[in-house]
């Protein structure tokens, strides 16, 4: 197996795309002006409201309509009739008196018709026509009723008294039906009541939603001690929510508890043996190249079972600025005397990612045992493995990719699925089927993401997102817990091949070619 970097043979080399699309999706999303379930009841319930008023004021229009024209019809009519009827009983003396008095106090006036009068008709609406028709049954056929004469305004009435034409003025105020800008007001003041109410009762209902999902999310964040939820609650419905909410949640703590534990006690019990494995290899054995790779694999299982004692504290997970380029060298030096692997790697050695290391040495080892065990090329059994690269924006994009037959697209999603096993991964080896679930669950937890893709001239390709780290404080140098000796050991030849010859060890991240 070779190790060695190279430059990436096409531009695209390191374009992880479905993640690059996924990350154009997800900013497009927080682009988007979010609605949470407060405001979608406000506008749903003020919407019901708004509606309904405008319904009941067309409706209260329309009922109030005809008898406001009856009542005004008949107060004009029994404003006629009482004027007619007092100066048809009156002298000539007490009618001009009478006259006056009407128009002095009841702002009424009585004039005579001339025959050249001018006047024009109510304009036409639904309340002139209904008034006209009412006036009409009620004084007789020949009642006028004009809204001016001789270009005075006002609301005229015309009528006979003994035969003779006259004229009734009054005020114009006694049609008019309640004016735009009083309904204007009645609106306005139910509309903000309403949609007061709306917002009181839309916050009562999604009050309970709300403490859920805060709730919830603590759940989901491990703090189960601030999850408790309200058992005393009025809505029978939400009492039972919350105490079912409760018990779940103690049973989960209850269960992370034991498994904190659990792992402790297995990461402490681990501990002795390794520390005394230690100490007896620096001690028996005499290869100096053979002791320095047994110490080096013992510290790296020393640091697995310090992740797990990490893991079985609270806040496990602790990110901090990692060399992405140690980090993946060591994990390569780890396999590179494998006879089934040859790998090629081209990272930046100035690329520094906000990881946990142990971790991410866990997620390249899955991927590259996975490359081994399903990427081989049929032909000559080998498993190619490209590892790339590159910044982007806020992230950084790793590609690892083998050179087999691929996957099925069909089965692309399940294959982080726990326990999955594709096809092709029955036939060649009998894993259990968690290499890939696990880099999925661990790269999440690091606030990455991580994809699957057929290559498209073949292949299986894992595309790994991480929070890039811009700059480093000054002074300050990306911790590396991972450490492997810079001299490359060598297996025993194959049977037929011939011994290597006396070679200078090769670094682990230059190119042979080059020497």
């Amino acid at each position: 197996m070779s190790a060695h970097r190279q430059e990436p043979a096409y531009p695209d080399a390191t374009s992880p795309a479905p993640l690059e699309r996924s990350s154009k999706r997800a900013a497009a999303q927080r682009s988007r002006v979010g609605l949470n379930l407060f405001w979608r009841t406000f506008f749903l319930l003020a919407l019901l409201l708004v509606g309904s008023i405008l319904a009941w004021l067309q409706t209260l229009r329309a009922l109030e309509f005809e008898p406001r024209t009856l009542q005004t019809a008949q107060q004009i009519a029994s404003l006629v009739n009482l004027s007619r009827a007092a100066l048809v009983h009156a002298d000539a003396i007490a009618r001009v008196s009478l006259i006056k008095t009407m128009a002095d106090q009841e702002g009424v006036r009585i004039l005579p018709r001339e025959p050249g009068d001018r006047f024009e008709h109510l304009p036409q609406s639904a309340l002139g026509a209904r008034l006209t028709e009412e006036l009409t049954r009620r004084l007789g056929p020949g009642t006028i009723l004009a809204s001016s004469v001789n270009g005075e305004a006002g609301l005229w009435v015309g009528f006979t008294i003994n035969g003779d034409p006259n004229w009734l003025l009054m005020d114009r105020s006694r049609l008019s039906a309640a004016s735009g800008k009083t309904w204007m007001i009645w609106l306005i003041t139910a509309g903000a009541l309403s949609l007061a109410g709306a917002a009181v009762i839309a916050r009562l209902i999604n009050r309970p939603l709300k403490q859920l999902s805060y709730a919830a999310n603590k759940v989901k964040d491990g703090d189960f001690a601030a999850s408790q939820l309200d058992e005393e609650a009025v809505t029978s419905e939400i009492r039972e929510v919350n105490i079912g909410f409760n018990r779940m949640a103690q049973k989960l703590a209850k269960l992370e508890q034991d498994r904190a534990v659990m792992l402790a006690g297995i990461s402490h019990d681990l501990r002795t043996p390794l520390a005394r494995l230690r100490l007896e290899t620096e001690m028996s054995v005499n290869d100096d190249v053979a002791r320095e790779h047994m110490v080096a694999d013992i510290v790296q299982l020393d640091a697995t079972i310090d992740k797990f004692l990490d893991y079985a504290r609270p806040d496990a997970v602790t990110l901090t600025p990692v060399n992405l380029y140690g980090v993946v060298s060591s994990c390569v030096y780890a396999v590179q005397d494998h006879r089934e692997l040859q790998i090629s790697m081209s990272v930046p050695d100035n690329l520094n990612v906000l990881v946990d290391e142990i971790e991410l040495a866990r997620v390249i080892s899955n991927l590259l045992e996975n490359a081994r065990r399903y990427g081989k090329n049929r032909e000559t059994g080998v498993a190619t493995v490209d590892i790339t690269a590159k910044s982007w924006d806020k992230w950084v994009l790793i590609k690892l990719r083998d050179h087999g037959n691929g996957v099925p697209p069909e089965q692309l999603a399940n294959l982080t699925k726990p326990f999955f096993r594709s096809d092709s991964a029955r036939t060649a080896a009998a894993g259990a089927g968690l290499g890939l679930a696990i880099v999925d669950k661990t790269v999440q937890r690091m606030g990455g993401i991580f994809a699957l893709a057929n290559a498209a001239s073949g292949g299986l390709v894992a595309h790994i997102q991480l929070q890039r780290v811009a700059e480093l404080p000054k002074g300050a140098d990306p911790k590396q817990r991972l450490q492997r000796p810079q001299v490359k050991r060598h297996l025993p030849p194959r049977p037929g091949e011939h011994p290597r010859g006396d070679t200078q060890p090769m670094p682990i991240g230059t190119d042979p070619g080059n020497d």
